[in-house]
């Protein structure tokens, strides 16, 4: 084995999931950081949940998925992608083995991935835990997604105290619990800081921004 293999075998493979256009929002400071780490190994994976808006939002970051499984159709039902989503992510899984699976909030995307990491014994991270209605009717299907990935999580990351005493009331064992705040400020703090400077000016030409 070659030195960059042992190096790469080494590393804890992260699998960062994710298919909305707000995912990719709330998830780009932690992909950055993920990125950042020398012992960790990023792969990206794209579901296409939202299709151009998520590919515009990569861009904007400045990433790019390792994997883009497009899988939105026109008129598709919910039932489709979950079923689509849960077969495309397990597959990805056997293929890359990660040692986490990191997944976002409420959409079909993470509660398609959050089940695929479940069946293939990968731990699953949750970003943006522990948000409640207590109805789930209310947001639908929302309300649902977020209570089945805390079934699959094995690390609840919590955006306030608040979500925070949700999970503890659901018997969640509070060792697994961080409360992270927002991470979509994270990107806010990001974005803003790009855009001072010549890369904001060219970075506003690009994409037609504009501010006071």
């Amino acid at each position: 084995m070659n030195v960059n293999a042992a190096e790469k075998k080494s590393k804890t493979k992260i699998m960062v999931v994710l298919g909305t256009r707000p995912e990719v929002i709330k998830l780009a400071a932690v992909v950055r950081a993920v990125q950042e780490r020398q012992e960790a190994e990023l792969v990206l994976v794209n579901t296409g949940q939202h299709l151009e808006l998520v590919q515009q939002m990569l861009s904007v970051f400045g990433l790019k998925a390792t994997h883009d499984l497009a899988l939105m159709t026109s008129g598709q039902s919910p039932a489709a992608l979950y079923a689509r989503a849960l077969d495309g992510v397990s597959r990805l899984i056997r293929e890359e083995r990660p040692h986490w699976v990191l997944v976002q909030g409420d959409t079909g995307t993470a509660a398609a991935a959050a089940m695929a990491a479940f069946f293939e014994k990968v731990p699953v991270g949750h970003v943006e835990a522990g948000l409640r209605t207590h109805d789930l009717n209310s947001p639908w299907p929302e309300e649902y997604n977020r209570r089945a990935v805390a079934l699959s999580a094995s690390l609840h990351f919590a955006p306030t105290e608040s979500a925070r005493q949700n999970l503890l009331a659901e018997k969640i064992d509070p060792k697994q619990i961080t409360v992270t705040g927002n991470t979509g400020i994270d990107s806010l703090l990001w974005m803003a800081k790009r855009l001072k400077g010549k890369e904001g000016e060219e970075f506003a030409g690009a994409w037609s921004v504009r501010w006071a």
